[in-house]
Formats: structure tokens, C-alpha cells, sequence
């Protein structure tokens, strides 16, 4: 891939996790344990913790990679080496840590693609306004997703290669 395909997927991916960071820190700076358990659901505090655990896992790994991300895009001499290695990263920690989260909380329909709907499903029963937050970032994450599944396999390649020699 040439230079400025990287750093146009780089970009848009930076986009795209600022928005989901920033809905997630926001709905962590107003979510707390006592206010979840309080709405009534019939969702343990045991559960409630591993999600917000999970909220506050991603939110760093979105920092890191957007940090990551940010500091390429900003260097002079746009380093695609670099850039290719943070996107691999920012599929493996970000996305690929939604959609299959290390606490095993949610998991993904994957017959949602083809209804149209969100692909996100809780094990146990949730409060709507979780459901809406993980509807709001699930969007952007699905793009950069999308965007970088190549490097899925790409990188991985290029680094085998690499190895052999």
C-alpha cells in the first residue's frame, strides 16, 4: 500500500475512534455501579462490573491506539511502516476487543449483517441505556473494521516474510 492510503486509513481511523472514545468516556463519566443497579434490572452486580470493567478496558485501548495514531499523523516524515503496525494494532486491541471482549459479557450475532440490525447481544438482560451505548460506538468501530481487515492478514504476512530472512 502506498503512503497516502495508509495515512488516509490511518486518519479515518483516528476519526472514528475519537467518537466512540469520547461517547464511551462520556457515558463512563456519568455511569456509576450504585445508578445502573438502582434502574432495576434484572442484571447482577457481578454483571455490572464486568461491563463497566469491559467499558473501561476499551477506553484505554482506544487512548493508546489514538495516541499512537495521532502522534504518526503528526510527525513529519509520515512513517508508513509505523502507521501499518498501529492500524494492525488498533483491529487486534480495539475492534476485534469489542466485538469479542476479553470479559465474555456480549458477544456478536453474526446473523446481524444480514438483518440490518446491531450485532451486539448481552448474555444477560441490560439496562437500555448500556444497550445505547454500545450501539453508538458499535457504528464507528464497524467502519475501521471494515477498513482494516486487511491488514488482518497483510501485516501478519509482511512480518512472516520478514522472519524467514
Amino acid at each position: 500500500m502506498g503512503n497516502d492510503l495508509v495515512k488516509r486509513q490511518l486518519q479515518f481511523t483516528m476519526d472514528n475512534m475519537e467518537q466512540a472514545a469520547e461517547e464511551l468516556r462520556s457515558f463512563l463519566n456519568e455511569a456509576t455501579l450504585t445508578n445502573l443497579i438502582a434502574e432495576g434490572s434484572e442484571t447482577s452486580e457481578e454483571d455490572f462490573q464486568l461491563i463497566l470493567d469491559q467499558f473501561r478496558r476499551l477506553l484505554v485501548f482506544f487512548d493508546e491506539g489514538r495516541e499512537s495514531g495521532n502522534l504518526l499523523l503528526r510527525s513529519e516524515n509520515f512513517r508508513k511502516s509505523a502507521a501499518e503496525k498501529t492500524l494492525y494494532w488498533i483491529f487486534h486491541q480495539c475492534v476485534e476487543e469489542f466485538f469479542q471482549p476479553h470479559f465474555d459479557i456480549w458477544y456478536e450475532d453474526s446473523r446481524a449483517a444480514y438483518t440490518g440490525k446491531n450485532a451486539i447481544r448481552f448474555r444477560t438482560e441490560v439496562p437500555q441505556k448500556i444497550k445505547e451505548i454500545v450501539k453508538v460506538i458499535e457504528g464507528p468501530l464497524q467502519e475501521v473494521r471494515e477498513e482494516l481487515e486487511y491488514y488482518e492478514t497483510d501485516y501478519r504476512t509482511k512480518v512472516k516474510q520478514r522472519e524467514s530472512k
